[in-house]
């Protein structure tokens, strides 16, 4: 993005133009409506899907929302705007403007205080899947000619006092149009965004500015050090004393829309429909991104009770775990654990030491295999594995499996979603859970192949994604009008017959189960009662094993 200096350089390297001299506040009146006008497409589309105009006064009210748009924006960003600060603060919001247009526009993306924190919270990976050509042409229309008209437009010169007089004049108007236009619009603005409150994060650039102040201002201090939980947690010894090992699969972006085993009318899970598991067909997620959904999947409180400062500011299952004698690991082939696993030992796989799955950088997730193989021999006591995956992290996902997964085609072979059909993208999506049904068959294999120990997996995806249904891509919606395709993902349990008998847990009572509805909520106590450890913490109604396990041996 430009700075100051740079842009003022720029206009002064820019021959005068024959347009008419301007004050800087008209020139920011000027940029306002065409905010309004420009950079609110989609606003404006939801805004006539939900109230669809029907005659000239439906008309006219659209009309008083644009007008008390306009001068919100203006009233705001005028007190900011004088003669050597209009032309840098303007071209620095236009950029901001055309940026968030074009996700709005492109992927149906709302920007309040969640999207806001994924931006701040994407590595440099993430964020170059989404640099795009189309983007790159869009900013280049929508940013880099409006900042050559701001640039090249000539600013009248007033001295300071009397420039500050016509500003608080051009205060005084904005406020007056202001408020007139929302007297007139009050009753249908305020219905509008009362059953449709999700619209305030369309009005571009007003909802990234506001929902960034919000994340700033929310920004308190927190402890030193997580507070801890589950203190008083005791781990039950094996039923059989045979050492326990539990991977779990943290998925990532999987809907149980297209997953093979919840009913798509693909099998897109062939080789673990081939298994005997139980697979889980009505989860919902907590969140409908990772910065949300990942660490409240590992707090004991779920998205009924969510509550982020509390998540943030104690300690996970994993420590919980850990003080209970269990060995806990985190192994990620993501952008990291957003603070799951500061309190126990995680690493990522070296790039350098699996050149056939990784490109020098990245790695598909045939990587975690690889490393659970190399580790498992070595476990001779109560172990919890966390394996990471990078799995349909999108919009990339024809880079996520390897070609002999290009089962579906034609595909998108792109991460500019726009240049695609919705049957390519699909077709790459499906191809990528694929990829992610090898993976898990690959787990299972080398965990059934351990008579010392007593195996088991559970594979749950962090959140969904929206692959074009209603002109929403990826993820990332408020979750109140989050389609089921953000919010409902897949969950599926594999275990050994020898850790069946260790936790003294009974198949058929669990399989019962596996249509019931569940939610990320039940995640932290069905993990804490299936691997036998006790502790007040633990909520035995939202642990789904409770029934289903028979009394374990005195604590160790």
């Amino acid at each position: 993005m430009p700075d100051a200096i740079s842009l003022t350089r720029l206009g002064r390297a820019i021959p005068p133009s024959r347009l008419p001299a301007l004050s800087p506040q008209a020139l920011t009146l000027l940029a306002s409506l065409a905010f309004t006008l420009l950079y609110n497409q989609r606003f404006w589309s939801a805004v006539i899907d939900a109230a669809p105009p029907g005659g000239l006064a439906d008309w006219g009210r659209l009309a008083g929302y644009g007008v008390a748009m306009t001068a919100l924006h203006f009233v705001v960003f005028l007190p900011l705007v004088n003669r050597i600060s209009v032309k840098p603060l303007l071209s620095l919001l236009v950029v901001l403007a055309a940026s968030i247009s074009y996700f709005t526009g492109h992927y149906g993306a709302y920007f309040d205080t969640h999207m806001i924190d994924n931006v701040l919270q994407t590595d440099t990976r993430e964020a170059g899947e989404l640099l795009t050509p189309g983007l790159a042409l869009y900013l280049l229309l929508f940013a880099g000619l409006p900042m050559l008209v701001i640039w090249r437009w000539p600013l009248r010169r007033r001295s300071w006092p009397r420039g500050l007089g016509i500003s608080l004049l051009w205060l005084a108007g904005g406020i007056a149009v202001l408020v007139v236009s929302l007297l007139f619009s009050f009753q249908s603005l305020s219905s509008l965004m009362r059953n449709h409150h999700e619209l305030r994060y369309l009005i571009t650039p007003g909802n990234a500015i506001v929902s960034t102040s919000q994340v700033m201002a929310a920004e308190d201090p927190l402890p030193d050090e997580r507070l801890p939980i589950g203190e008083d947690a005791v781990r039950q010894a094996s039923a059989t004393g045979t050492p326990r090992l539990l991977v779990l699969v943290v998925g990532e972006t999987v809907r149980a829309a297209d997953w093979g085993l919840s009913g798509y009318s693909r099998q897109t899970t062939p080789r673990l429909a081939g298994r005997d598991l139980i697979n889980f067909t009505d989860v919902a997620s907590c969140g409908t991104n990772t910065a949300v959904s990942l660490p409240c999947m590992f707090a004991p409180i779920g998205k009924a009770d969510y509550d982020e400062r509390y998540i943030r500011s104690h300690e996970s299952l994993l420590d919980v775990l850990q003080r209970a004698g269990y060995r806990v690991e985190w192994i990620d082939n993501q952008s990291g654990c957003k603070g799951v696993c500061d309190g126990v030992e995680h690493f990522s796989p070296d790039p350098q030491a699996y050149p056939a799955l990784c490109d020098g950088h990245d790695c598909r997730d045939g990587v975690l295999t690889e490393e659970l193989s190399r580790r498992i021999g070595s476990i001779r006591e109560d172990t919890v594995i966390v394996l990471h995956t990078l799995g349909n992290h999108g919009p990339s996902y024809f880079q996520r499996y390897p070609e002999a997964f290009r089962a579906f085609t034609p595909t998108c072979d792109t991460s500019d979603l726009a240049q695609c059909s919705r049957e390519s993208i699909v077709n790459s999506y499906d191809n990528a859970i694929l990829y992610t049904d090898s993976v898990l068959d690959d787990l299972i294999g080398v965990l059934e192949q351990q008579p010392s120990l007593a195996t088991a997996m559970l594979y749950v995806s962090d959140h969904g994604e929206s692959l074009g249904e209603n002109g929403i891509y990826l993820h990332g919606l408020p979750y109140a009008i989050a389609p089921d395709e953000q919010t409902r993902v897949p969950m599926t349990w594999w275990s050994s017959r020898a850790f069946d008998q260790a936790a003294g847990l009974e198949r058929d009572c669990l399989a019962s189960r596996a249509d019931q509805p569940l939610s990320h909520g039940h995640l932290f106590h069905s993990l804490l009662g299936v691997l036998g450890v006790e502790s007040s913490i633990r909520d035995p109604n939202m642990d789904i094993s409770q029934a289903c396990r028979s009394p374990m041996a005195a604590a160790t």
